[in-house]
């Protein structure tokens, strides 16, 4: 015992300075009831702004297809060719036939030169000076009509050569090589691929909130989204559905979409009391979704009721109250709680 009491002398300030160290209050949020817009999520569906099918504007015998269906296409770019032969002798002709018209009419109006000269001397009478200027106009008309076959004898070859209206992709083909066509026969189909749109069907209900609201959000399947501020709500219904149209224009070259996908729309329709929590404060497992309520100085596992999950955190429909308090981050709780047993 004297042995043992020197060395407890020596250890007894040490084992004063040690103090039982107090573990750190967990973060906690006071749950409240804030007014959040009620949103209203439709489906909608892609389209392309510029679509169209070009037909033929001449009649021949289909030469050669430059592209498919799938097929990239520039803008201006040659689609495919149609026979020339026939398209090639009517513009021969027409510049043969106006050849000739310009040669009668410069002789109609050297004649009516002359003729003007000779009128006031009394060498021509008052019928051949009509006659003469009568013929002058003639042939000048003539000239001129002759002179717009050449134009139309020119447009008619440029038919022979079919271009794309604009760059895009080709969705169908109407027609195969070696095929006769007519005017207005269809030739091709496609869309631009650089500016889309989202057509979306709005029941009547819904027709006011949606001319109210200042944005509607596009959400496309890969989790992208777009906030349009300039829908354009039609103005009258489908005569079946009773919906009304929206079109809702996306930002041009947006990446690869497809007319045709899918999408939802969303947009707020009315105003009410909810209580948003961040999405740390959720416990999650399975079916299970829970949050950790303070009672007293516990805290105890809280089944919720979830609602949209927004940017600013989740909705609770049922679970809690205003004034309840819960643990701002659940997991780094439960982590605690482990360490601590």
């Amino acid at each position: 015992m004297p042995r043992i009491t020197p060395v407890l002398t020596l250890l007894l300030p040490a084992l004063l300075l040690i103090q039982p160290v107090k573990a750190a209050e967990p973060a906690t949020v006071t749950v409240r009831q804030t007014e959040h817009s009620q949103l209203l999520t439709l489906d909608g569906r892609l389209e392309a702004v510029k679509a169209a099918t070009v037909s033929a504007q001449t009649s021949g015998r289909i030469l050669k297809l430059y592209y498919d269906v799938n097929d990239r296409v520039p803008a201006g770019a040659a689609l495919l060719e149609i026979t020339s032969e026939e398209q090639g002798a009517s513009l021969a002709a027409a510049e043969a036939e106006y050849a000739r018209a310009r040669a009668l009419d410069t002789e109609a109006q050297l004649t009516l030169k002359r003729y003007q000269e000779l009128f006031p001397k009394g060498a021509i009478s008052r019928g051949q000076m009509d006659q003469a200027i009568a013929n002058a106009k003639s042939a000048s008309q003539a000239a001129s009509a002759a002179k717009a076959r050449i134009i139309q004898a020119k447009e008619s070859l440029k038919y022979t050569v079919v271009s794309a209206p604009y760059a895009g992709i080709v969705t169908a083909r109407h027609v195969e090589e070696g095929e006769t066509v007519a005017p207005g026969q269809p030739l091709l189909s496609g869309f631009a691929d650089d500016e889309m749109r989202v057509v979306m069907q709005l029941p009547q209900r819904f027709l006011q909130a949606a001319k109210a609201t200042d944005k509607m959000t596009v959400i496309l399947a890969d989790g992208r989204s777009f906030d349009v501020t300039t829908p354009k709500v039609f103005g009258f219904s489908d005569e079946q559905s009773r919906a009304f149209q929206v079109r809702l224009p996306l930002p041009t070259n947006t990446g690869d979409l497809l007319p045709g996908s899918f999408v939802k729309v969303r947009f707020a329709i009315d105003k009410r009391q909810e209580i948003v929590l961040p999405k740390e404060a959720l416990y999650s497992v399975n079916e299970l979704s829970a949050v950790y309520l303070k009672r007293g100085d516990n805290f105890v596992l809280q089944q919720v009721r979830l609602g949209d999950v927004r940017d600013d955190g989740v909705t609770i429909l049922a679970g809690l109250e205003a004034g309840d308090i819960v643990a701002a981050n659940a997991y780094q709780l439960l982590l605690e709680q482990r360490q601590a047993k």
